[in-house]
């Protein structure tokens, strides 16, 4: 089931939420109804994994209240780990690590042909959290099975994040109050991130794709190429970062509180500062997991690169089983190590370098988002290849996605800025200010609803991660 699709919208979204304000007053009896229309969420579109689901809660949950009555801990721990990273092993990187092994070995292994859970790299990492957290002693271990259940399995972030820190929960799932206020902002934030998805990204899908397409076939020309890598850097943006504002917003119309998880990374000045702003919750979940217990940046230099290098790898690793991502892992890697080695650009004090270095950045995440999304590494040269050699020739089929999208590019463009943000603070806070805000939102809601209608293209990119 799609946030943006109109079963959710007009039936599952308000059943739910009518019982858990009409029905029901208990906390315990919100967490319920909340887990039970989670599982029903995820069996929608995965009805034999809601079992795997299932079996995570059931096993982290055992594992936690082991760490708390023994004190071989870290074994505990250990086995935490293992069992979660050996689920998302098996389903995720099995075949692709058979698959690596018999070119290497020339063997001839059957190559498993797994089918992948949907947002089975975000609970697992949940879960993980969850552990880990119980082994620092930074969180009471959770007694409620129905509870944790619930931290996991949370539909709003269940399939695409953010990735959301046990710590960071534990107290809302026991107490939590929705203001009117509160639950009027969650709505609106779902609605942005509903425009996002529906309007941009989904506008955005088919010249990306075409370009890729091409791509792999051999032939794609220079207006094609930096067309499709233009459309699909936005388009992967306002997909993800879309799914994430719905996600926050619906957890706000709940009484929960989520972690932001973009903030405009094509803004930034730097590589360093772009993934301080893209998937926030992934960056600071490899930072409080894997580089703070690798020593982090107090260490000497070498070994710092070694910890950057890691974490960069298992990024890459993380978003998927082929070796463009781990290529595009590596590349931000080097480029961020770089930075940190330097302390460039923070110490250059000439403006016109830092401009031209902001420039820079921009090209090379829109190179990198050629890597992220082409079918294998070949395709991805052969697309880089067209951007940089200017052949000039014409390509009808650049002129019509050009004509196609060039106003929805220009959109995307110029939302990648805080613009909204601000409008909405220009309004003025009293009734008319109010009015106007409310009508805009309808009307966002009521085109949104349109596209839905049309059956427009509706995919969700970071659903196979």
């Amino acid at each position: 089931m799609l946030f943006s699709s109109t079963i959710f919208l007009f039936i599952f979204l308000p059943c739910v939420l009518l019982a858990y304000y009409g029905l029901l007053r208990s906390i315990r009896a919100r967490n319920l109804l909340l887990l039970i229309a989670s599982l029903f969420f995820y069996a929608w579109g995965e009805p034999v994994y809601v079992f795997l689901m299932l079996l995570s809660v059931a096993v982290n949950y055992a594992l936690g209240l082991v760490q708390a009555r023994t004190r071989r801990r870290k074994l505990w721990l250990v086995l935490t780990v293992v069992f979660n990273l050996g689920i998302l092993f098996h389903f995720k990187y099995l075949g692709f690590a058979v698959e690596n092994l018999n070119a290497l070995l020339g063997t001839k292994m059957t190559v498993p042909r797994i089918a992948l859970p949907i947002g089975i790299s975000f609970f697992t990492f949940q879960a993980m959290s969850y552990g880990i957290d119980v082994y620092r002693g930074q969180t009471e271990v959770q007694r409620n099975v129905l509870d944790l259940g619930l931290y996991i399995a949370f539909f709003p972030q269940l399939i695409a994040g953010p990735i959301v820190r046990y710590n960071s929960i534990a107290a809302q799932i026991r107490e939590r109050q929705v203001t009117q206020e509160g639950f009027q902002e969650g709505v609106c934030r779902f609605l942005r991130g509903l425009g996002k998805k529906i309007l941009l990204a989904n506008n955005l899908a088919l010249a990306g794709e075409t370009g890729f397409r091409l791509a792999a076939s051999g032939e794609i020309s220079t207006a094609m190429a930096w067309l499709g890598a233009v459309a699909y850097t936005l388009q992967l943006y306002y997909d993800f970062s879309g799914y994430s504002d719905m996600a926050i917003g619906l957890g706000a119309m709940f009484g929960f509180r989520f972690e932001e998880n973009f903030n405009y990374p094509y803004i930034s000045r730097s590589f360093t500062e772009f993934w301080n702003r893209w998937h926030i919750s992934l960056g600071r979940w490899f930072r409080d997991y894997v580089y703070f217990p690798m020593g982090g940046s107090r260490v000497r230099k070498p070994r710092l690169l070694l910890n950057l290098l890691v974490v960069w790898l298992l990024t890459g690793i993380w978003h998927g089983a082929a070796w463009h991502y781990i290529a595009w892992g590596l590349l931000f890697g080097v480029l961020v190590s770089a930075e940190k080695l330097t302390d460039f650009p923070r110490r250059c004090q000439s403006r016109p370098v830092r401009w031209i270095y902001t420039l820079v950045t921009l090209l090379v995440v829109l190179g990198s988002m050629v890597v992220f999304g082409a079918r294998d590494i070949p395709a991805a040269l052969v697309q880089l290849r067209a951007m940089l050699l200017f052949d000039g020739a014409a390509d009808p089929t650049a002129a019509l996605f050009w004509n196609e999208t060039r106003w929805v590019l220009l959109a995307a463009v110029l939302f990648a800025a805080p613009l909204w943000p601000l409008a909405e603070k220009k309004l003025p806070q009293n009734t008319p200010g109010r009015l106007v805000r409310a009508l805009v939102y309808a009307a966002l809601l009521l085109v949104c609803v349109s596209y839905l209608a049309m059956g427009a293209h509706n995919p969700f990119i970071y659903f196979n991660f």
